[in-house]
């Protein structure tokens, strides 16, 4: 059974940096799509960065975060810099197995990929 658990999230002034992490279990394919995605109140989903297994990565417009992975220790994580009242939402991080199209050329819409597991998320609060 896959599982994907999110942490890091928390409150922060403006400016400043937050680390989520997403640990993966259960999920042990050598090809696969990463995601985080975010969702503000009253707002749709949408997608912040992409990593394959390939290691290429992809990120929404004016995003000043970068996704990275472990592969050793199956946790993904996502590196925000420079934080802004406009990043609080809830941050969850999503997985599929397989080659993604989406995922590898980043044509992906503000949705993102529609990836088959998800976590719970994890709140970032940024305070102006």
């Amino acid at each position: 059974q896959v599982q994907l658990v999110e942490s890091g999230g928390g409150s922060v002034q403006a400016g400043g940096s937050l680390r989520l992490s997403c640990a993966a279990s259960g999920f042990t394919y050598s090809r696969f799509c990463m995601g985080w995605f975010r969702q503000a109140t009253g707002k749709e989903r949408e997608a912040v960065a992409t990593i394959d297994s390939d290691g290429r990565t992809h990120y929404a417009d004016s995003v000043r975060f970068t996704i990275s992975q472990d592969n050793a220790k199956n946790t993904l994580f996502l590196q925000m810099n420079s934080l802004k009242p406009e990043d609080t939402a809830m941050y969850y991080c999503a997985a599929a197995a397989g080659t993604w199209y989406e995922c590898y050329s980043g044509s992906w819409s503000r949705s993102g990929p529609n990836l088959d597991y998800w976590g719970r998320g994890t709140l970032v609060t940024i305070s102006s």
